[in-house]
Parts: structure tokens; sequence; C-alpha cells
């Protein structure tokens, strides 16, 4: 079940060179991934993004916050 679930997040963010510069975007639409993690940072809750981003799902606000968790994760070599 989270499987699917994570899954069905990682389809929410899509990569469009030719859209806002090739950053990660949600659903093919101008609002960036950065936006909205830009919003959360900020102190919004995911409801108060969805009211400033009225074409926003919350699917579409934890696919962002998945997209973030997996872009970090990953290891640092200390020289």
């Amino acid at each position: 079940m989270l499987l699917k679930l994570m899954t069905n997040l990682a389809q929410n963010i899509t990569i469009d060179p030719e859209q806002c510069g090739g950053r990660p975007c949600i659903r093919g639409m101008r609002i960036r991934v950065t936006d909205v993690l830009d919003l959360l940072a900020n102190g919004l809750t995911p409801e108060q993004v969805l009211k400033e981003l009225p074409d926003l799902k919350m699917d579409d606000v934890r696919a962002c916050l998945h997209f973030a968790s997996k872009r970090i994760d990953h290891p640092m070599l200390a020289a």
C-alpha cells in the first residue's frame, strides 16, 4: 500500500526542459515544487497552501515533500 502511494505521488512531479527552466513542477502546471516548499517553510499549513494555490490537491503537497526528501537522501563523503 505504501509503495503504491509513493509511486502515485511521484507521478505528480513533472520535469520539462521547456517549462520553468526545467525545474520540477506539479502535474505539468507552472507551479514549481519550490513554490510549495517555500510556502510550507514560511509557516503555511498544507491547507493554507491549497488556498493560496487552488489548482493543487493535497496529494500534490505530499508529492513535493516526498520529492524533496528523496532529493536530499544521498550519502555525503567526507574528504
